[in-house]
């Protein structure tokens, strides 16, 4: 697994105290390096004008580069850097696309700052400019791997990522959040509009939904609809914040079923898709399970076994099993799934 990193993105603080710090990344690459010490890091290139003008608008764009230092949101911050910073974590993702399309492996870029809170003329949730949405872009529009899909595992709903993409048929946006906290969208019956319509797909989940809720909805939900979908290229909006670890909400993935998750996203796309997966780094904010839980995907997909210690099951029996059933009780009208 190659992994794009800048420590660059280090130098973006929102504020002291902020659960979006620079620690976050830091935690990785020194477990990375701990478990694999030859490995090497690409180098991303920033991200251009042109590049954020796929999915985001240029007088968006021009906004952020001329604002002046202060609060976007309540959690958002821009300061003078924060800008150039963005651009960097474009780039990330950008440079990681582009290293998929060539394989021979997946890829995981280290964005900070995250990203899929971000849409085409806002930005917040900790985002400025969204990073999987332009590396989807790319892959559908530059490489022509369309259909692409986007697959968002992080407990807030990506309502950047799906009103970028609500109205577009080439790409298809699944994601499994926590219903009833921020952002505030993602139910259910958001499911696209025009000629987008039925490419997007939620699964709303309770607190407390954890590692069989989240098999069942890849079972139920996401691989049937990946498998009739065939995307040529899967891009993963990676947040790790639904781990029972973490502090900003209330889902409860072991770092085994996180792994696991993402180890059935990227072995379909080793089957069926004509790129390797791309993995783009989103929430998270225990430091320890975002270690864990990188550094054991990357060792999983390279053949050695993980090293994690983050391993309790909270949801064996499935908390979130009837929210996946009314999800999959909407899509039906748009894709095969079974009753």
């Amino acid at each position: 697994m190659k992994f794009v990193y800048d420590a660059r993105c280090e130098d973006h603080v929102q504020w002291p105290g902020h659960p979006e710090r620079p620690e976050r990344v830091k935690a990785i690459v020194e477990r990375l390096a701990a478990e694999a010490p030859r490995r090497k890091f690409l180098a991303p290139t920033a991200a251009t004008k042109r590049d954020l003008m796929r999915v985001h608008d240029e007088a968006f764009v021009e906004r952020l580069r001329q604002a002046k230092e202060g609060p976007l949101d309540a959690d958002t911050f821009i300061h003078k850097g924060t800008y150039a910073l963005a651009l960097l974590a474009a780039g990330a993702a950008l440079t990681g696309a582009r290293e998929v399309v060539k394989g021979p492996e997946e890829v995981f870029a280290l964005t900070r700052p995250p990203g899929h809170h971000a849409g085409a003329d806002f930005a917040g949730g900790f985002c400025y400019f969204n990073n999987a949405a332009v590396a989807a872009d790319f892959l559908s529009r530059e490489e022509g791997l369309a259909p692409v899909a986007v697959v968002d595992f992080d407990v807030h709903h990506g309502n950047g990522t799906q009103a970028i993409f609500q109205k577009r048929r080439d790409i298809v946006y699944l994601s499994t959040h926590q219903w009833g906290i921020f952002p505030g969208t993602g139910a259910a019956d958001e499911v696209g509009k025009g000629p987008g319509r039925g490419r997007t797909v939620n699964v709303p989940l309770p607190a407390g939904s954890g590692d069989r809720t989240f098999e069942v909805a890849w079972e139920r939900i996401f691989l049937p609809v990946l498998e009739e979908a065939r995307p040529q290229a899967v891009v993963v909006s990676l947040g790790l914040d639904a781990h029972y670890e973490d502090p900003l909400a209330g889902l409860s993935l072991s770092s085994p079923a996180y792994i696991e998750m993402c180890r059935k996203v990227a072995e379909f796309a080793r089957k069926r898709a004509r790129a390797k997966a791309l993995f783009v780094l989103e929430g998270g904010y225990n430091l320890t399970a975002l270690g864990e839980t990188v550094a054991g995907l990357a060792a999983t997909l390279e053949g050695r076994p993980a090293k994690t210690g983050l391993n309790t099951v909270a949801d064996a029996s499935g908390v979130g099993a009837k929210a996946v059933e009314e999800a999959a009780a909407v899509q039906r009208a748009h894709w095969a799934l079974n009753a």
